[in-house]
């Protein structure tokens, strides 16, 4: 056993604590007592304990360490031998004596053990009653410190796991004790500082540097919409033979003394969410898409649901009447809570909200309203009572209704929602959610006039580009035309094709520079132009020349086009280039030859003639004419694409005059050359060649 050692100095009071196992605070003494109260054992603690050497105590009797006879005249080591077979085990404070005659009160715990050959010895554990007592006074402090401190104590082990703390730290934290055990402490103090903490906690694990009165910001997940400050002391805990290493707390809540930084850390978790929101929101010009931006980043942090709603305007001007239902359309929605809430905030697309609601309040003053969820407001703002009867299932206690106004044009509303876990909404939120609510109705407002725009444009787009082609015996016509991606939805592209007198036909295909309204009108003015020339049967030079000029007057910058002029009966075909890409002719064999012999300046530039070349068109010869959406991307330049185009037309398997053939030629080569997000509007005719006998003049 170990003893005491030599040298050590008495406890400086009551209450103090050294390194070591419970055995080395207090040194146990083993012996054992014949039925004649004779030492029959003398273990190593007993040597330090007594100062006897074995040799010297056994075969003595007992009288020697315990010299003082019992109340009743009973010898004490008679009395120890007899209460510990009679008892079986015995507890008892006795004088004792040590070799050097220093008396001292021991106490002993005594009980019978019984040999192989059936022989009762009496077996004697003693210890100094002055360290017994030491001990179990501190253990008794530890016991009620921890139980009835108001301090929040805490023991991590050496991976920051919570290993042991008291309740008042659990209810600090609003998680019981046992949620806590085994988890980082960093999952349940839950920071914004950047790691600044868990990194605090590492230092003093690995380095032993205690920390005393830090004060940190955070919050829990039983309390997760309280901010709280927290005075936190940490120390390595001992590394003695027998225990873990790890680290030791104090914390103490002084959120009440320290409200000026709990001000700040919610200024600046509001801060962070403005940060986040300006940019999330907006990303794109859809509406939709905008909607569901705003949805995802306030649901959670902010509050446990979230709805958007924009305004169906049934009328122009888009003007909001009070005294008249309101009729909006959910476009996004979110929530964390369990059914039903879900089905409340996506259950309805269109909602209507009567005169005099809640929602016609804050969209008639332009400021948010924070509403308890009662049956008052129920009854105000929803008409249909089992709509009315899930919001009030929902758990939803509280909402805050910002409206949508930007450029003085009432967008819609978005509507942020609390549980009771929560606590309600505080004039701050009110703020930020102006705020939130502010940015996203610009937002959505770009996307609403940009989707108007858009709107406007396709509708001229396709009021200009052809919706039939001419074609006969002689020409048969498979085209396409794809629009780009949605932020380059309406470009300048364009193609048609005409009847000549004569029997003859033009085709043309043309690419007016930029996108939107006024590439539409560029495009629609040219082409309606250059069928207005091609039926004067101008030769297909003097026509591009006739079209430059007309550019020019309409203040076109830059426009490619093509202009061929096809003649049935001779297999001639005159071609006119202005900067297009240019015809490509695959003929039966699969031969393919690229027709850029004549190559003029784009219309618009003025200035230079426009040539022509002649190529001859044999029966069954395919003409493809396209603009460079087809063949041009970010990673691939246009000569790249054009001789990616032949190898296409080249590999085709079917090229008869047969329409079903045709479509199908044609959505094989846009398959294999678009890729799945085309950025640029693209145009593809392909016309397959037939032959007829000329035809005579008329006298």
């Amino acid at each position: 056993m170990p003893s005491r050692r030599s040298g050590e100095e008495a406890a400086p009071g009551p209450v103090w604590s050294e390194p070591g196992t419970l055995l080395e605070h207090v040194p146990v003494a083993v012996l054992g007592l014949d039925e004649k109260g004779r030492i029959h054992y003398w273990g190593p603690g007993a040597q330090d304990l007594f100062g006897y050497e074995a040799a010297e105590a056994i075969g003595r009797s007992a009288a020697v360490l315990f010299p003082r006879a019992g109340a009743d005249g009973v010898d004490s080591a008679e009395l120890l031998v007899e209460r510990g077979l009679t008892l079986g085990y015995w507890r008892v404070r006795m004088t004792a004596r040590h070799r050097d005659g220093a008396v001292f009160d021991c106490g002993l715990r005594v009980f019978p053990v019984t040999g192989a050959a059936g022989r009762s010895v009496v077996l004697g554990l003693a210890s100094r009653s002055e360290e017994l007592d030491r001990v179990k006074t501190n253990l008794a402090f530890l016991d009620a410190l921890f139980e009835t401190c108001p301090i929040g104590l805490v023991m991590l082990d050496e991976d920051l796991r919570y290993v042991h703390l008291n309740q008042a730290l659990a209810d600090m934290d609003g998680v019981p004790i046992e949620d806590h055990i085994g988890r980082r402490m960093e999952d349940i103090m839950i920071t914004s500082d950047g790691g600044a903490y868990s990194g605090l906690l590492r230092a003093v694990a690995d380095e032993g540097r205690p920390v005393i009165s830090a004060l940190v910001a955070l919050r829990t997940p039983g309390h997760p919409d309280r901010d709280q400050i927290r005075s936190v002391s940490l120390f390595p805990l001992s590394r003695a033979v027998g225990t873990r290493p790890g680290v030791g707390g104090l914390l103490v809540d002084v959120t009440d003394r320290e409200q000026a930084l709990v001000e700040v850390a919610a200024g600046r978790q509001r801060l962070d969410l403005l940060h986040r929101a300006a940019s999330r929101i907006g990303t794109t010009l859809d509406v939709e898409v905008t909607a569901r931006e705003l949805v995802d980043t306030v649901v959670a942090e902010f509050c446990d649901a979230a709805a958007v709603e924009v305004v169906d305007w049934m009328d122009e001007p888009e003007v909001f009447v009070p005294e008249s239902p309101l009729r909006t359309r959910r476009i996004a929605s979110g929530t964390t809570l369990p059914p039903p809430a879900p089905e409340l905030v996506s259950g309805l697309t269109h909602v209507t909200y009567p005169p005099d609601s809640t929602i016609h309040t804050t969209l008639r003053t332009g400021r948010p309203i924070c509403v308890p969820v009662d049956d008052d407001f129920v009854t105000r703002t929803v008409i249909h009572q089992a709509r009315a009867r899930l919001l009030i299932d929902s758990g939803l206690t509280c909402l805050l209704i910002a409206p949508l106004i930007a450029r003085g044009t009432v967008q819609g509303i978005v509507m942020f929602g609390r549980s009771a876990a929560r606590p309600a909404f505080s004039d701050q939120d009110l703020s930020l959610a102006a705020e939130l609510a502010s940015r996203a109705a610009l937002c959505l407002d770009n996307a609403r006039l940009y989707s108007r725009v858009q709107d406007i444009a396709l509708t001229l787009q396709r009021a200009l580009l052809p919706t039939a082609l001419a074609t006969g015996p002689t020409l048969r016509i498979a085209h396409r035309y794809l629009p780009g991606s949605h932020v380059t939805e309406v470009g300048g592209d364009w193609y048609d094709v005409t009847e000549l007198p004569g029997g003859r036909i033009a085709l043309v295909v043309g690419d007016v520079m930029g996108h939107g309204v006024p590439a539409a009108a560029a495009m629609g003015r040219l082409r309606i132009t250059a069928k207005a020339l091609a039926r004067q049967n101008l030769d297909p030079g003097d026509l591009m020349a006739e079209l430059d000029a007309c550019a020019q007057e309409a203040g076109i910058e830059l426009a490619t086009c093509l202009y061929i002029r096809y003649d049935p009966g001779t297999g001639r075909a005159l071609v006119a280039n202005a900067g297009h890409p240019p015809p490509l002719v695959r003929r039966p064999d699969g031969t393919v030859l690229m027709v850029d012999d004549v190559l003029g300046v784009p219309l618009g530039v003025g200035g230079l003639p426009f040539g022509t070349t002649e190529i001859a068109l044999h029966e069954g010869d395919l003409l493809a004419l396209y603009t460079d959406g087809l063949v041009e991307t970010r990673d691939q330049d246009i000569d790249e694409g054009v001789r990616a185009l032949c190898d296409r037309l080249a590999a085709l398997t079917e090229t008869s005059g047969e329409p079903e053939a045709l479509e199908e030629a044609a959505d094989t080569v846009l398959a294999g050359l678009l890729p799945d997000a085309p950025t640029d509007d693209t145009v593809l005719v392909l016309a397959h060649v037939g032959r007829r006998p000329p035809v005579e003049p008329v006298r």
